[in-house]
């Protein structure tokens, strides 16, 4: 894996042996976000054991011929949503690398079977789709765990999860772990996700100070996650809608860990769009020590469509 992997509109993925769209940016459409992305290894850990996703879900009808008359069929319907994802893998040597790529994998492989591609939503069926989501988070779970238990060498290893679906404004999110969602809006920044840690856990309960949590002996032990400790895990799921020029991020602790939210508030607020955001994202938490591998998934959202 090259030192690190990037797309936004105009970049290429670096050696990922894939190119990037020639442009993430989608005016006129349902949804018209601009997205940058980046995974490094850090400063401390031999190996990258996060991955991520971008990518767009598309639903088409375009009229190639008809003797309809004028005006009595669409000419195109092109409705579209967008997915991110970050998966943070532990379980050492390969197999933390290897948990985050089964769970993606795992993940796009059930979506892309089944017969529903999910564009857009009313609230019939976003009941039906967090179902449908919640349900491939525990066979994604389930698969994670049948392999570590056929490999010895990948006993214990797991993931965090967390899936932004993106629809028009509205965005759904589905987390487990310590992975995070951010919502940047305004010079305001807001965590929409809750660290699964046993150091939050107590926090919650009231064992200690909020503010210490950050600091806490247990703030790497998860209490959910995928891949165990024994199956049935249970996404946390939240919905909220943007307003234009809002960012949504998605990173692993390796960001959060070593940059506080403060700073993040500052880099998205001064750095003038998603690719230049995310590269100074990225080499902050590298300033600060690089302690372990550093994930940065960025969105903005341009406003709705004109007209």
């Amino acid at each position: 894996m090259s030192e690190t992997e990037t797309v936004t509109e105009t970049m290429d993925f670096t050696g990922g042996g894939r190119p990037a769209p020639s442009s993430l940016r989608d005016p006129g459409r349902t949804a018209p976000l601009e997205f940058a992305a980046i995974s490094h290894p850090g400063k401390v850990r031999a190996n990258n054991e996060d991955h991520f996703l971008v990518t767009r879900v598309s639903r088409s009808f375009n009229v190639l011929g008809s003797n309809m008359p004028a005006g009595e069929l669409p000419e195109l319907v092109d409705e579209v949503a967008y997915g991110m994802i970050v998966a943070d893998g532990m379980g050492g040597m390969a197999a933390g690398e290897r948990a985050s790529q089964l769970a993606i994998r795992t993940g796009v492989g059930l979506f892309l079977k089944s017969s529903d591609w999910t564009t857009k939503i009313d609230e019939h069926d976003a009941s039906h789709f967090i179902g449908r989501i919640r349900d491939y988070f525990r066979k994604v779970d389930s698969a994670v765990i049948g392999e570590a238990q056929a490999d010895r060498h990948l006993s214990g290893m797991g993931t965090t999860l967390t899936f932004a679906y993106i629809l028009g404004a509205e965005v759904y999110i589905f987390h487990v772990g310590d992975s995070r969602a951010y919502l940047y809006r305004k010079g305001t920044l807001e965590q929409k996700t809750r660290d699964h840690t046993m150091a939050q856990t107590l926090a919650d309960a009231g064992a200690i100070r909020p503010e210490d949590v950050h600091r806490h002996s247990k703030r790497h032990v998860l209490t959910n996650f995928v891949g165990g400790p024994s199956s049935g895990v249970e996404p946390e799921i939240s919905k909220l809608k943007l307003e234009p020029d809002d960012y949504l991020l998605l990173c692993s602790d390796g960001l959060s860990e070593m940059v506080p939210d403060d700073e993040i508030a500052r880099i998205l607020r001064d750095s003038g769009g998603p690719e230049p955001a995310t590269r100074a994202l990225v080499a902050s938490a590298l300033e600060a020590g690089g302690r372990d591998n550093v994930t940065v998934v960025l969105a903005r959202y341009l406003g709705p469509p004109a007209g």
